[in-house]
């Protein structure tokens, strides 16, 4: 083989490379490194000879697993676990089953205006969630919310949304307001990939709208559903817009209402990055833990259903 094929060869199976090289830096430089520089603090401390005055009284020094510790002893790290998980235990249902009732009503054969509804309904997620808190925010407060005005003209009860139980669908109504139009795009799309002959099949075997939708149209876009489940989970245990914006607005929401919360107070309120590294590497975990598993469990199920139709 001659220099010049060997070169042709070399620069073919290079070239994939080549192209993955820019993704490659970017993912080191914006995502890797911040990683593992945060575990690398995780198992630091700062060590205070004295009174901590002068050159060299405050030290960085290896602390082991003495942050760790101290966040699984942390009660406010746990209650604000507990305080997300119920949050969560609202948002991920409601938001989904809305996200897959939109989507279903669009892929209907009779709906009007499907373009207007689709942007319509996707129009909220376009809108940045720290906006979005505020906007709900001031509606929810009794002195400047029309909906408070309403119901006193009316005479009837004005709940405090902003306080108690309460709050928790106060926050939950804006995570399921920003997040429904994404999933239901994603459920939507998904809808309309399957193929028109599928449908007419169905019909000529005397299947309703109805039966289409639950015994073709949801199987078939449980992939999908799996797929906003997961986006929607990891969401859930990463929520800080909404508690941080809503806090100077009520006295309910402190500021280690959410685990992520906890973590920026440790970090630039009490200026422990240390410790605020060890959480974050919690949380880190403890998202991965629970997406590997439930994905796991999900491809699992699919394999079995394969296995049992091919059974049959």
């Amino acid at each position: 083989m001659s220099s010049s094929a060997q070169r042709k060869g070399y620069g073919v199976k290079a070239a994939p490379y080549t192209f993955l090289l820019p993704a490659t830096v970017l993912f080191a430089l914006f995502f890797a490194l911040p990683i593992g520089y945060a575990v690398w603090l995780s198992f630091r401390k700062v060590h205070v000879s004295g009174l901590g005055l002068g050159s060299g009284a405050r030290q960085e020094v290896w602390a082991g697993f003495e942050n760790y510790r101290a966040a699984f002893q942390d009660s406010e790290l746990l209650h604000g676990a507990l305080r997300v998980l119920g949050y969560g235990c609202v948002v991920v249902p409601v938001m989904l089953g809305l996200a897959l009732l939109f989507a279903l009503m669009l892929d209907s054969e009779k709906v009007r205006l499907a373009p207007f509804t689709r942007l319509a309904i996707f129009l909220p997620y376009a809108i940045p969630g720290v906006v979005a808190a505020l906007l709900w925010g001031f509606l929810y407060l009794p002195d400047v919310s029309p909906f408070y005005f309403v119901l006193d003209k009316l005479g009837l009860p004005q709940p405090d949304l902003l306080d108690g139980g309460p709050l928790y669908l106060a926050l939950s109504n804006i995570a399921v307001w920003g997040g429904t139009g994404f999933n239901m795009i994603v459920i939507y799309t998904s809808l309309r990939s399957i193929p028109a002959e599928v449908y007419e099949a169905a019909r000529l075997d005397g299947a309703t709208p109805l039966q289409i939708a639950l015994r073709i149209k949801i199987p078939m876009v449980a992939p999908s559903l799996v797929l906003t489940f997961f986006f929607s989970i990891i969401a859930t245990l990463q929520v800080f817009n909404e508690p941080t914006t809503l806090k100077p607005l009520t006295n309910s929401v402190n500021t280690t209402w959410s685990p992520l919360m906890k973590v920026y107070q440790d970090a630039f309120g009490r200026n422990d990055m240390y410790s605020a590294a060890a959480e974050a590497t919690l949380i880190a975990v403890v998202t991965l833990l629970l997406s590997f598993g439930f994905l796991r469990a999900s491809n699992r199920r699919d394999k079995r259903d394969v296995s049992q139709g091919g059974a049959r």
